[in-house]
């Protein structure tokens, strides 16, 4: 009888043991392997300085690794696709900037959707403006003596980009509208590179985020002419905005950098991710490195991200118009 029970009691044992290992994982446990973070530019560039900001923080607070994948090319698109094609069990992540929603803008077919493919995060934060950067072979200190210099050229000045429909792209053909320019758009693979050729003197001008050239500005390897915001930034307040500088009432500031994962993500990992994010940006060397680069910290919400977007589409479509960008 003893022997049937230790029989017994071992069987069990062997079963339990056996539906503990094939039984799922709690979502508690999250995450339990590398979180990987797709970032739709390359290496050197804002968003992805940014983004491993912010990754580097949330990593550590969660005690597992985020691995962020520079999947660059086609303003974006090629990360934005891999995302829409994610597993949704919170372990693949999309990095994203406007140029997420512009891209159903200025591309007449894409391979994901915006509101079908993806559950927003949190919008991280958002710029005050852009830096506008000459190389100093331009002859012109502010926008007044730039819009005169360009138009005494004999062939068009040229301006790089991230590439086609970006809002770097975007903010400089409304300038070209505005100042009645012609300027030349030359695309390129990333800030990083649009930003080489401008030092190479491959290209005369370049409007960027702040943090991607104010070094190059204080070594006097280029020059900044104005700043895009409605307000002068405080990391270069001797700079004068292009509203003040010659172009009265200009003013672009639509930039971002927001978290989505893919749809059907569960709430409980979406939340989790927004809650430690909006934890990682009150760290001070995290929010003092956006603060420093003229950057608003916001950590919002999945639902004040879904919003945010959709009013910006509006606004990149009024600006596409004007600027009289054409999909493609």
């Amino acid at each position: 009888m003893r022997r049937n029970f230790l029989l017994f009691a071992i069987a069990m044992f062997a079963v339990s043991g056996a539906l503990a290992q094939s039984a799922p994982k709690s979502k508690s446990t999250y995450p339990d392997r590398p979180i990987r973070l797709l970032m739709p530019f390359p290496a050197g560039g804002t968003p992805d300085a940014l983004g491993r900001m912010v990754a580097t923080q949330v990593e550590s607070q969660l005690g597992g690794s985020i691995v962020v994948d520079n999947r660059t090319g086609a303003n974006g698109v090629i990360a934005y696709e891999l995302g829409a094609k994610g597993a949704p069990d919170g372990y693949t992540l999309v990095h994203a900037t406007p140029s997420f929603a512009l891209n159903t803008i200025v591309y007449k077919k894409l391979a994901y959707d915006l509101h079908r493919d993806f559950t927003p995060i949190t919008n991280i934060a958002q710029g005050f403006g852009y830096l506008m950067l000459a190389h100093p072979s331009v002859q012109a200190t502010n926008v007044k003596e730039l819009i005169a210099y360009a138009k005494t050229q004999n062939k068009p000045l040229s301006y790089g980009s991230p590439g086609v429909g970006n809002t770097l792209h975007l903010a400089t053909e409304l300038f070209n509208a505005r100042a009645g320019l012609n300027m030349l758009h030359v695309p390129y693979k990333g800030v990083a590179p649009a930003l080489n050729a401008l030092l190479g003197g491959e290209i005369s001008l370049i409007i960027l985020q702040p943090p991607a050239g104010v070094q190059q500005v204080k070594a006097g390897r280029l020059r900044a002419i104005a700043f895009t915001g409605s307000k002068r930034w405080d990391g270069m307040p001797e700079l004068p905005t292009v509203s003040e500088s010659g172009l009265p009432g200009f003013v672009v500031h639509f930039t971002w950098n927001a978290w989505f994962a893919p749809a059907k993500t569960p709430r409980e990992i979406v939340m989790r991710l927004q809650s430690e994010v909006k934890k990682a940006m009150q760290v001070p060397k995290v929010r003092d490195f956006f603060v420093s680069g003229g950057w608003e910290v916001l950590a919002s919400t999945p639902e004040e991200l879904a919003k945010y977007v959709d009013a910006e589409l509006v606004r990149y479509a009024e600006a596409a118009r004007i600027a009289k960008i054409q999909p493609e």
